[in-house]
């Protein structure tokens, strides 16, 4: 046989696409002559010495004859060395060694030896190889776990090159793998990072309990030692858990960017990324050379993104923040394509009040002067701040305290009361933060003295209509963890509490 054909699967943002691999031996010809079309990068065309020396160190031999592989379709860009094992055993399959390969999707990167590395995106190649009706997919071992999570269709995790071969020719002796059962988050797991611990702060704690509750953004604005990281970190540990969809498009996203890890099936925490202030651009955002790659928005989607010292990163870094706060994803445009990657987060920010991180302490003496401290405040833009929902002062703890025994508010009785307010939201459609404009009237539907409070407040404060319409969501949220029905004055004054930083600091 001199013209076999395989199949793979070449990820692009966060869905996989089928990829023919077609390989022909001509009758004469060199074994030094192995030709890759159809658009491959560099890793593909290295691929003929993996492959040659992996065929040779199996046992099956080298053909003699010219190799000439096709990975249609060849108008797309084809990355990465996944397409090892498929080209391998296309070669083999053309030798005569098996037939039958139409009915499985197969992704892995050879070593010299024939073992099999894992690769990223297996789960969402299993996602595509459903959609197109193939019965089976044979990945890396240690990607079969996440693989194996997509119903309808059997997932082979394979260690050798050798163990691949013996799919086809010895078909019943090995089992397809068994999907993870999704692990619950276990409310212990959390018992480190308690907010039962964190002395004073009472009214940051009640904030992230708001925003944990309607999805809101934050801000933590306070003096260097006063908790900011602290409180941030304990975050997650108030969050409702993962639905399986949502577990599912995260894993698939961090399956993409390679960050996941070795042998694990769908995430069960929602995720909660830190990156440092150097992040680039493209780190933050996404992209890359080449094919994009998921950026730390779309690494915490369905979670947290913690952005400490906000006003140390890059001006034009924030700004790119604009579109997937609004939007809850973020586009990327290339020559010849343009990917979506999802990006629904909660944004955390923690921020000094200025270069030297005592401006308004009253225990310390802030040494920085006017400009200063408009310098450092003026890298995060009006546009920006106006996708913040809530943003507290965060102050120094006073020693008493600090030495006292706290609120005794713990994680679990937060994650309940969130957990009560997410059920209430989750019935009208969406959360607070994603009402849509049609339906803020209705859902945040106003009392007397709550319209009389919200106008003095729009007044006084000089609101945007993006920040009149985040006020109303806050206080919605803040009705919710009540268990009441309409918007109340009341309401209004908290919410207002929570976003009068922006004006008289910013002021100041």
């Amino acid at each position: 046989m001199a013209l076999y054909r395989t199949r793979s699967a070449a990820v692009y943002g966060i869905d996989a696409h089928l990829i023919d691999v077609e390989v022909d031996m001509a009758q004469a010809g060199s074994s030094r002559d192995f030709v890759t079309v159809g658009m491959p990068d560099t890793a593909i065309r290295e691929s003929r010495e993996r492959i040659k020396s992996a065929l040779l160190n199996s046992g099956f031999g080298y053909p003699t004859r010219s190799v000439t592989i096709n990975l249609a379709p060849a108008n797309v860009r084809k990355e990465g060395a996944g397409f090892d094992l498929p080209m391998a055993m296309g070669i083999l399959g053309a030798m005569g060694v098996f037939q039958g390969s139409e009915r499985h999707l197969l992704v892995g990167e050879l070593s010299l030896d024939g073992m099999i590395r894992p690769v990223r995106g297996a789960l969402s190649m299993a996602v595509c190889a459903r959609k197109m009706g193939i019965a089976n997919v044979v990945v890396p071992e240690d990607n079969a776990a996440e693989a194996a999570v997509v119903e309808g269709v059997n997932v082979y995790g394979v260690r050798h090159l050798g163990e691949a071969v013996s799919l086809f020719t010895q078909p019943d002796r090995k089992e397809p793998a068994r999907p993870l059962a999704p692990l619950a988050i276990d409310p212990a797991s959390y018992a480190n990072l308690d907010f039962a611990d964190v002395r004073g702060q009472t009214i940051a704690k009640r904030a992230l309990e708001v925003a944990a509750a309607g999805a809101h953004n934050l801000l933590m604005i306070g003096p260097p030692g006063s908790g900011k990281t602290m409180l941030a970190r304990r975050l997650p540990g108030i969050l409702p858990p993962l639905s399986f969809i949502e577990a599912l498009e995260t894993t698939q996203i961090h399956s993409v960017a390679g960050v996941l890890a070795k042998g694990a099936g769908l995430l069960a925490a929602r995720p909660f990324r830190s990156p440092h202030h150097t992040v680039s651009d493209a780190g933050l955002i996404g992209g890359g050379s080449g094919t994009p790659r998921p950026g730390e928005v779309s690494l915490a989607h369905n979670g947290v993104l913690f952005l400490d010292e906000l006003p140390e990163f890059a001006r034009n870094v924030l700004e790119l923040l604009r579109q997937p706060l609004e939007e809850g994803s973020v586009s990327l445009a290339r020559t010849n394509m343009s990917l979506t990657f999802p990006a629904n987060l909660m944004l955390l920010g923690a921020m000094n009040p200025c270069p030297c991180g005592f401006y308004g302490d009253r225990n310390k003496e802030c040494r920085c002067t006017g400009t200063q401290i408009q310098r450092y405040i003026g890298k995060i833009s009006g546009p920006l701040l106006d996708r913040i929902d809530i943003h507290i002062d965060v102050p120094a703890v006073q020693y008493k305290e600090l030495r006292g025994e706290g609120d005794g508010v713990s994680s679990a009785q937060m994650r309940e009361r969130v957990n009560r307010a997410r059920e209430v939201q989750n019935a009208r459609g969406f959360w607070n933060s994603r009402i849509p404009s049609a339906a803020l009237r209705k859902v945040c539907e106003l009392d007397a003295g709550g319209e009389r409070t919200l106008e003095m407040a729009v007044r006084k404060l000089n609101l945007s209509a993006r920040s009149h319409d985040r006020l109303l969501k806050v206080a919605r949220t803040v009705a919710d963890l009540g268990g009441e029905a309409q918007v109340a004055a009341k309401h209004i004054a908290e919410a207002v509490q929570y976003r009068s930083l922006d004006r008289e600091y910013w002021a100041a």
